[in-house]
């Protein structure tokens, strides 16, 4: 199943995105056609956590690097992400991200996926010059630095068998399965919430495999996950 969050004739609404039709949350009558609705971000958390360095070589402390994003910097599908005027270099970061479904604390990491809603895409935009001076809230959190969508996909078996592809401007600049996690999706669901209680509509970004670059005013920017979907951002 496919939850959307969408905006129809000024109105925020949740559904159920069944072919190019959008259904009530129920899966009842068809509230529009696809084509009449702009999609939003698929939720509105309270938090967002997000696992740092989760892909590649390990660093020998046996444990996710964790920080947080503002919620203002969510955005949907489709929105333009924001290259700030002093900044010289922004990147993208293709990832899979996890939605929340019920209140989570000290979830058993074998029991992790009766937590979850289900997944989406994300890219978790990193304005690069601010993070070198150590200023991760700053580089993290700007206005438009998360993107997610363009639905919550529930029916995901093993978020392990899932691949990230991210282009640029077309151009393929990130390949990797989920199966290359150093921490997977039950593990990184386990340690979070030992200290942070997570609710429904929360979202947990796993981290960005191999590939990360720079963007320009101007590119298109497309994280497409395989049973997921694929988010669509241009930089402005």
């Amino acid at each position: 199943m496919r939850i959307v969050r969408y905006d129809h004739a000024g109105h925020v609404r949740s559904g159920v995105l069944i072919g190019d039709a959008v259904h009530e949350r129920s899966g009842g009558p068809i509230v529009a056609a696809l084509r009449e609705v702009t999609l939003l971000a698929p939720c509105d958390p309270r938090v967002v956590v997000c696992a740092g360095k989760n892909y590649g070589e390990p660093d020998g402390t046996g444990r996710p690097k964790l920080f947080l994003k503002a919620v203002n910097a969510v955005t949907g599908p489709g929105s333009a992400v924001r290259f700030p005027p002093d900044l010289r270099r922004l990147e993208y970061e293709g990832e899979l991200a996890v939605v929340i479904g019920s209140t989570a604390h000290e979830v058993p990491e074998r029991s992790y996926r009766d937590y979850i809603l289900g997944y989406t895409c994300a890219n978790d935009i990193t304005a690069d010059d601010w993070r070198a001076d150590g200023q991760w809230v700053r580089a993290k959190s700007a206005d438009t630095f998360c993107p997610l969508g363009p639905w919550i996909e529930t029916d995901v078996d093993d978020p392990a068998a899932l691949h990230i592809r991210t282009t640029v401007n077309g151009r393929l600049v990130q390949d990797s399965p989920t199966k290359d996690m150093i921490f997977g999706v039950g593990e990184l669901l386990a340690y979070v919430t030992r200290w942070i209680t997570l609710q429904p509509g929360d979202v947990l970004l796993t981290g960005s495999p191999a590939g990360v670059g720079p963007l320009a005013p101007g590119d298109v920017v497309d994280v497409d996950i395989e049973g997921v979907g694929t988010l669509t951002n241009s930089i402005v």
